[in-house]
């Protein structure tokens, strides 16, 4: 559970390195590359222990399922909340199919 608490904080962080500049395209690019790699090295604090520590408990393959299940998850929350944009039927199903990945991913055969 540590493991995917830090995804998601580490998730929070990427997500605004990412995209969080978005709504400032007035600031210069090279302002907002420095403000990203600074918001991208917290990012990796949290990501790195994640990893470190989700490996007892999941494989690699997993560790990275579980991963971009987090970062959609976080997007969708931020692309709505902070970004302001709609969130779409086709949006959902896609995130359906994602889930449906997980579920092999982490399937006993």
């Amino acid at each position: 559970m540590q493991a995917i608490i830090l995804l998601i904080i580490s998730n929070i962080f990427m997500t605004f390195a990412w995209y969080g500049h978005l709504k400032y395209k007035h600031v210069a690019l090279p302002i907002v590359i420095i403000t990203s790699w600074l918001i991208a090295f917290i990012e990796y604090c949290f990501q790195v222990p994640a990893n470190r520590i989700g490996s007892e408990y999941f494989t690699a393959a997993q560790l990275k399922i579980l991963q971009e299940v987090i970062t959609l998850t976080v997007f969708a929350f931020f692309s709505v909340i902070y970004l302001k944009e709609g969130f779409k039927w086709n949006f959902a199903l896609s995130f359906l199919f994602i889930l449906g990945a997980v579920f092999f991913a982490f399937k006993k055969f």
